[in-house]
């Protein structure tokens, strides 16, 4: 008899649904809001002391908090709040009692259970419009810009003075970098030079008693240049690193003159990011200097090498290649299972490693790991408020001192790392490349929607009464065959929403626009199998050969509809950018996802309400009276 499933087609059926039902959960779970605790270093764990004292300095103040959990072997550590409001303070708290040596950040604390998690289902990922996420706001410091192209102009100068042979004194004198020669015509020779190397620079004749001297300064419009560049090359390194974090659908844009905004929709990890992206390290290659080598072109470093702690070298003050020279980066192990990082020089930063270590076998070469830290200063200021002052400074840490026993390339290994998330961060800052300048955050918060709580509810409340007229319009006119139309669609839903936690997919203001087109699509494709089925019964044909033909017939118009909308969904993500890719991604989902409930589940139901018995009517409406068979058609 006709339209009746096998047993297996309506288990597979079942599965699937309940599969839906089970990844579509963990949306029903709102978030914590609370403190992430990680160490400023990735190498600083976190242990039940460190959790101990934040829980204390909390509950002084009178701050409700619950939960406190150590995560990821005590990498970080999670203090759940009962106040959203209370979030900042609390966070001020903590920072002034763990100090400088942790990371404080706020951070919204998944509530899903276990019994989800240990399944693979998770949340889908909510867009800045939609659920709000973690806002830094970031300064570029212009000044650490200015003086670094200052430095690089002196070593530039230095080095073509050196080559020409032409003699003479060169320093940095506040703003300026001023050179000093014995005898007027090296300085002639020297200004033609410098004129040729960085013509931007305004260079300034001084004479004195035997002394020929000369100053270069930097032109406010070079400065408007650096500053520029350095925010812009700051901006393009933050975004790569926000890539490297995995987040989706991040915010990251400039703000007036020296700031950038970075916004996270969701992320979990905030501590993670905040070390990751307000970090500013590089590393410096120089030769370890000479032991008759004069002290003015050295310079002292302590060796962090762990068979040699405790060790100090002297390095030559120039520099081979800087970590800008790195094209990438990759965390591993070497033969002896110690953490090391594979490191691919670009092409210039190839030939001048190439150079300087095959002119200098037998030597050895120190790798320097700079990276910018804070010290943070409490002082009450005359209103008896208190005032946080953070003091940046260098910290210059000597990984390792191989001895070079050939020519180096553009691809060679750094050991003497502590751990392998030593290593792992190292690669990270190393293939998204280093700041320009180092950066300090200004501002921190969590975010609510970007949209408005108000737009919001009264956009889902919308999106209500949309739904709640299309289920009414649905029962009232199509009856029994509406119902079932109206259940495969919240199966459709329910199965939307779990593909897409289960993809990992974001969910933004387009990606409900999405939606709303597929509930439309997924109904259009519902009203084309019930007016075919009404147009057989009208044809004569039985009730039971009526539905059979009806969505036979109906599926090739519904195919053909929904794979031409499926590929203009596919060209939209292949060329689109931010929303388009969302509402690209939440419209590709949900042409299968109501493809499969418009034809095989919606069909399922008329089965099981119609299938496999003797059938005098269908309650479909618009045929005869009340959905009765007109007169005039036999069974």
């Amino acid at each position: 008899m006709n339209n009746r499933y096998p047993l297996w087609k309506n288990l597979l059926i079942l599965t699937v649904a309940l599969c839906g039902f089970y990844y579509a959960a963990p949306n029903m779970y709102a978030p914590d809001p609370a403190l992430q605790i990680a160490g400023a270093s990735s190498s600083l764990q976190i242990d039940e002391r460190i959790l101990s004292r934040a829980e204390t300095a909390l509950d002084e103040v009178g701050i409700g908090f619950f939960g406190p959990e150590l995560q990821d072997g005590g990498k970080s550590a999670l203090i759940r709040l009962n106040d959203r409001e209370q979030q900042l303070r609390a966070q001020a708290i903590l920072a002034r009692e763990l100090g400088d040596s942790f990371i404080v950040a706020l951070n919204l604390a998944p509530t899903t259970p276990d019994w989800l998690l240990e399944g693979g289902a998770t949340p889908m990922k909510l867009g800045l419009d939609l659920s709000g996420g973690v806002h830094f706001k970031l300064e570029v410091d212009v000044d650490a810009a200015a003086e670094r192209k200052l430095i690089q102009y002196e070593t530039g100068i230095k080095k073509r003075l050196r080559e020409r042979r032409i003699r003479g004194r060169i320093s940095i004198d506040g703003e300026k970098v001023a050179m000093q020669f014995r005898t007027e015509v090296d300085r002639e020779a020297a200004r033609r030079e410098v004129v040729d190397l960085y013509p931007e620079l305004f260079l300034d004749r001084l004479d004195a008693e035997e002394t020929w001297s000369l100053s270069a300064e930097v032109t406010e419009q070079t400065v408007k240049e650096v500053v520029d560049y350095a925010v812009t090359q700051n901006l393009t390194t933050i975004r790569n690193r926000v890539n490297e974090l995995g987040v989706s659908e991040p915010l990251v844009q400039r703000q007036g003159g020296n700031r950038i905004v970075v916004e996270l929709p969701g992320i979990q990890d905030t501590a993670e990011a905040k070390r990751i992206l307000g970090k500013v390290a590089n590393l410096e290659f120089r030769l370890v200097a000479e032991v008759n080598a004069p002290v003015s072109q050295r310079q002292r470093f302590e060796y962090r090498s762990p068979d040699r702690g405790g060790m100090t070298e002297w390095l030559e003050r120039d520099v081979i290649i800087t970590g800008e020279s790195v094209s990438n980066a990759q965390a591993g192990f070497d033969q002896n299972g110690q953490p090391n990082v594979t490191i691919s020089l670009d092409g210039e930063g190839g030939m001048l490693m190439s150079r300087a270590t095959r002119a200098n076998i037998k030597r050895r070469m120190g790798v320097l790991f700079i990276e910018r830290k804070n010290r943070t200063r409490y002082e009450q200021d005359e209103n008896g408020e208190e005032q946080v002052t953070r003091i940046p400074y260098d910290e210059k840490k000597l990984l390792t001192a191989p001895v070079i026993q050939s020519a180096l390339g553009a691809q060679f290994q750094i050991t003497g790392l502590d751990n392998p998330a030593e290593a792992s961060e190292l690669a990270l800052m190393l293939r998204a490349g280093a700041l320009a300048a180092p950066i300090t955050f200004v501002e921190e918060r969590t975010v609510g929607p970007s949209l408005g709580a108000e737009n919001i509810r009264l956009g889902m409340k919308s999106m209500q009464a949309g739904l709640a007229l299309v289920v009414v319009f649905m029962m009232l006119y199509y009856r029994v065959f509406g119902i079932a139309a109206v259940v495969a669609l919240a199966g459709n839903l329910v199965l939307l929403v779990g593909v897409m936690s289960l993809l990992g997919a974001t969910l933004t203001l387009p990606g409900i626009a999405g939606i709303v087109l597929t509930v439309g699509m997924a109904v259009d494709a519902n009203v084309l199998i019930f007016a075919r089925i009404r147009e057989e019964i009208r044809g004569g044909a039985s009730p039971q050969t009526a539905i059979s033909t009806g969505f036979d017939r109906a599926i090739v118009t519904i195919l053909d509809a929904n794979i031409t909308t499926l590929i203009v969904a596919i060209i939209l993500y292949a060329i689109g950018t931010g929303p388009i890719k969302g509402f690209a991604v939440t419209l590709s989902v949900g042409i299968l996802t109501s493809m499969l409930s418009s034809i095989i589940g919606t069909r399922a139901l008329i089965n099981l309400i119609y299938g496999g018995r003797r059938v005098e009517s269908l309650s479909i409406g618009g045929v005869g009276r009340a959905g009765a068979k007109p007169a005039g058609i036999a069974q």
